[in-house]
């Protein structure tokens, strides 16, 4: 099969599985197997792509998130190894690491802490972005620590991982930032979460035990749809300052900050 007719019948099948941007998919999955970037297929279009491309169509139609099926995933500057072990780093993330950036643009040398690190994303796009910085995560998943690591180890990004909750919250930082667990049901959510670790989807109450456990200067949280009001009240009540909500792109209000 050519480019063109396999680049039209994913399309076809991502469609009728229901994922919701098919095209774009279809472009990344063929790109992929190609060896190529998605605008550069169409410079291929006759070319001949081999058996690889099934496999991996076969597993987006069954709604395992395409991050996870192409193995890598970019997020901001970074491309990060992604895999069931970890959460798939999203846009929204990225505003967080950019209220992060923006509250310690005037602090040298910040010691940050990042709280359920996951594949990395957050602490090494800071590390990424400020050198200077000490960065730390943690996570109570081993699994999910040892996917940073390799990330760590490929990017050539120095963070210090341990594996741990809250406590080391209590050390003393400039900032700690955390995208904690809070998804109270799958139930109606798309079918791709079904295979994402569900310790580091599911839960209730960890922004508020981040909050009061943390002794930290700037404090920055990721939350779902609909919570950011409470949180911002959660922080207040816990002596934070300049309390802020910033929305993501969707315009949905995704992250909540304060000061102590």
């Amino acid at each position: 099969m050519i480019v063109r007719d396999a680049l039209r019948d994913a399309e076809q099948r991502l469609a009728a599985a229901g994922v919701d941007t098919p095209r774009v998919d279809a472009e990344l999955l063929v790109a992929h197997v190609a060896g190529t970037t998605r605008s550069g297929i169409y410079a291929q279009l006759d070319r001949e792509v081999d058996g690889a491309l099934e496999p991996l169509l076969r597993r987006r139609e069954s709604r395992e998130p395409l991050a996870y099926v192409l193995g890598e995933w970019g997020f901001r500057r970074l491309v990060l190894k992604v895999d069931e072990r970890a959460l798939v780093p999203r846009p929204e993330t990225e505003i967080v690491v950019e209220r992060c950036l923006g509250l310690l643009a005037d602090t040298p040398s910040p010691r940050v802490l990042d709280i359920g690190v996951g594949s990395g994303a957050i602490a090494l796009a800071l590390k990424d972005e400020r050198p200077d910085a000490s960065v730390t995560g943690i996570d109570v998943s081993r699994s999910a620590l040892s996917l940073a690591s390799e990330n760590a180890e490929r990017l050539g990004l120095d963070v210090d991982l341990r594996e741990g909750s809250l406590d080391a919250a209590r050390e003393g930082w400039d900032l700690v930032v955390s995208n904690p667990p809070y998804v109270g049901s799958l139930e109606g959510l798309q079918p791709e979460l079904r295979y994402e670790p569900e310790e580091a989807l599911i839960g209730v109450g960890m922004h508020e035990a981040i909050a009061t456990s943390a002794a930290t200067r700037f404090l920055v949280l990721e939350v779902g749809a609909g919570q950011a009001g409470d949180i911002a009240d959660a922080l207040r009540e816990a002596g934070y300052e300049d309390v802020r909500i910033t929305a993501d792109l969707a315009g949905i209000d995704r992250v909540v900050e304060g000061r102590r």
